[in-house]
């Protein structure tokens, strides 16, 4: 796997990957950026969210567990003194849709997480990662 993140001006980069799709990638305004793009550690956040993301939609798929609606909001404390790593992240993950099997779904999370996620899997070493399942009726 590779990648190339070229420089635009100030704290903005883009970066680029195999799919030669382009992710902007900034700092915020406060922070001395431009704010036109995701900061590193929000794209690291996104990339624990996609990753299991994906993971739940195949287990799901194979489970045969139909769902409306799904997204996963991502939490990050970050340390207060250099360098600023998570110490905690929580996943939330939310599902939309009539008669969900809460523990089917939690057993598909739990899966993603203890076993196929790469990226959980790394930043589990570093943070202490917890999650949570929410369903709601359509």
């Amino acid at each position: 796997m590779k990648v190339t993140v070229t420089h635009i001006k100030e704290l903005h980069f883009e970066g680029e990957g195999g799919s030669k799709l382009r992710t902007q990638i900034d700092s915020s305004v406060t922070a001395g950026g431009s704010g036109y793009g995701s900061s590193p550690m929000e794209l690291i956040l996104m990339a624990i969210a996609g990753c299991s993301g994906m993971d739940c939609v195949t287990i799901l798929e194979k489970m045969q567990i139909a769902y409306e609606r799904f997204e996963i909001s991502v939490v990050g404390e970050r340390a207060s003194e250099h360098p600023r790593i998570f110490t905690d992240i929580e996943l939330t993950y939310k599902f939309w849709g009539s008669n969900l099997p809460k523990a089917r779904i939690m057993h598909a999370i739990q899966l993603s997480l203890e076993k196929y996620c790469s990226v959980a899997n790394m930043i589990d070493k570093s943070a202490n990662l917890t999650y949570k399942l929410e369903t709601y009726p359509v």
